[in-house]
């Protein structure tokens, strides 16, 4: 009885020591270098139990039910990461455990700290745009002089109409399509006026039926083997499926466009909620993320820039003076945030957004 209490008494003790022993990371699709995550498995000793999502919405859906399991987790600064921080979901993070804190970019520091006064909760990890992405063939070959430029491409019925044949696709997410709608009327795109709203969804019903789906990750393939030739959708998620179609047996022509009238820019962030069952786990994933040999070779394999100064050294030219993913100062200018909804506003833009897809 001696022996069986003792041992229990132990493994109760140890118990906490062996659970740091592993860290959970909920991330989107195709967003850091996996080879990079073994060398922190041999690095560290701790095991990466590795999950992903395709959509803000998700990721918010399960934080906000609470006990979502994860110690790390990579949210959209605004409005997700926002709201998510006034619901008080995350840790404030102790910089004394993250000793590459240094690495990181001021310029894109101080965007964040918009969000996150005095960059309190989060790291970003990658930014960049919204924009249109397509096959340079195709598009030619059905409107040689199509405004893929031009938010027109999208929303245009008479424009995106000439592509229905080859495939459309765009994001599955208001939050970044009805802010782009807004834009294309000439009205604010972080405009939260119902009436203001309601116009950039009727601007999407009527080119509901030349849009073949939506999706937030499926277009990046589709786009690649020549499934769909259009899409709308994130800058690095475009550059991949131009590399992948590059080098498939059939190529194919990639192309990506930050539209003429502005594009959103984000910063996606990484943090640790509240209820991180690995806390301190989770503080040396993060200070792995800050390293510039990961920022780097996770921009190499995704296509987007990273927040992460020292890192710019280590990327090859091809993404380092890309301008569609380190878009020139007079593109910047024209990029635009979206600030946090209420409750109610979440609730109207989603009930507008499912009778988009849906079409009732």
């Amino acid at each position: 009885m001696r022996l069986g209490f003792l041992a229990c008494l132990l493994a109760c003790l140890a118990g906490p020591a062996f659970a740091q022993g592993q860290v959970n990371v909920y991330n989107w699709s195709d967003y850091i270098a996996e080879d990079q995550l073994k060398v922190f498995t041999k690095d560290t000793g701790i095991k990466v139990n590795y999950t992903t999502y395709d959509s803000n919405e998700i990721l918010d859906a399960k934080l906000k039910t609470g006990r979502s399991g994860y110690d790390v987790v990579v949210p959209t600064a605004s409005p997700f990461f926002v709201r998510q921080l006034a619901a008080n979901l995350y840790l404030t993070l102790d910089r004394a455990k993250l000793k590459n804190w240094g690495n990181l970019d001021p310029g894109i520091m101080a965007q964040l700290a918009k969000y996150d006064p005095g960059n309190a909760h989060a790291i970003p990890w990658m930014w960049g745009t919204v924009g249109i992405g397509y096959n340079v063939a195709e598009v030619r070959r059905r409107m040689p002089n199509a405004p893929v430029d031009s938010l027109a491409m999208i929303f245009d019925p008479a424009v995106v109409s000439r592509f229905v044949d080859c495939g459309v696709m765009v994001l599955d997410s208001p939050t970044d399509v009805l802010p782009a709608a807004l834009k294309y009327l000439g009205l604010d795109p972080d405009s939260k006026s119902s009436e203001d709203l309601k116009k950039a969804a009727e601007v999407l019903k009527a080119v509901r039926p030349y849009i073949r789906k939506f999706h937030s990750s499926e277009y990046i393939n589709a786009l690649a083997g020549g499934d769909i030739c259009l899409a709308f959708g994130f800058s690095g998620d475009i550059l991949q499926a131009r590399d992948r179609a590059a080098k498939a047996v059939e190529k194919r022509e990639i192309a990506y466009a930050i539209p003429s009238q502005g594009a959103m820019l984000w910063i996606d962030v990484a943090a640790i909620p509240k209820d991180a069952p690995h806390p301190e786990a989770a503080y040396r994933f993060l200070d792995f993320m800050l390293d510039p040999k990961v920022a780097a070779a996770s921009s190499t394999l995704t296509g987007y820039a990273n927040g992460n100064a020292a890192a710019t050294a280590l990327l090859p030219k091809a993404i380092a003076e890309n301008p569609w993913i380190y878009p020139p100062p007079d593109i910047r200018a024209k990029l635009y945030t979206v600030t946090a909804a209420n409750a109610e506003q979440v609730r109207e833009r989603t009930r507008l957004w499912t009778t988009i897809k849906t079409g009732r």
